[in-house]
């Protein structure tokens, strides 16, 4: 039954050719492997053929890109880079933190070092509020003796009264 326009799935059954197809040269689809199949023969002709200038082959096999093979460079910093696998990293390693990063966590330190002293008592400030909650206490407990005073008076009263 016609759905339309379209195909939903593309028709017919995907061919892979043989690598015997390949290389007879036989088969549709990739056009370069001819030449890789070539190339691949020509390495191995010369590794052959030119064991003792095996420096030589290595230089030459070497593919460049760019201006890179017609120019000879010697840039320090232009070195291979490194791809370290995981189980290579130094995990001991600390990295330089920046300035931002630094400021931050002095003044965390600063400030937890400021809490603990405060919690002791020991800066200006807690001195204050120590001195402050005295006072009140003090307050409170004066307060506290007048109103049982006043209680007492109280019930001295009733008891006269009832005399």
């Amino acid at each position: 039954m016609g759905r339309g326009k379209f195909k939903g799935k593309p028709t017919g059954q995907r061919r892979f050719s043989t690598p015997e197809e390949m290389i007879a040269g036989t088969s549709t689809r990739p056009r370069t492997f001819k030449r890789e199949e070539a190339q691949h023969v020509e390495e191995e002709s010369e590794e052959e053929s030119g064991q003792e200038s095996g420096e030589e082959s290595d230089d030459q096999s070497e593919k460049r890109k760019g201006t890179q093979g017609l120019i000879e460079i010697e840039n320090p910093n232009l070195g291979k880079q490194k791809n370290l696998k995981a189980k290579d990293v130094d995990t001991g390693k600390t990295t330089e933190l920046s300035r931002r990063e630094r400021e931050e966590l002095e003044k965390q330190r600063a400030h937890e070092r400021y809490m603990r002293l405060q919690e002791q008592g020991k800066t200006e400030q807690a001195r204050k509020d120590l001195e402050r909650l005295a006072l009140i206490r003090q307050q409170r407990e004066e307060a506290a003796k007048k109103r049982e005073e006043e209680k007492a008076a109280k019930e001295l009263k009733k008891a006269e009264a009832r005399k």
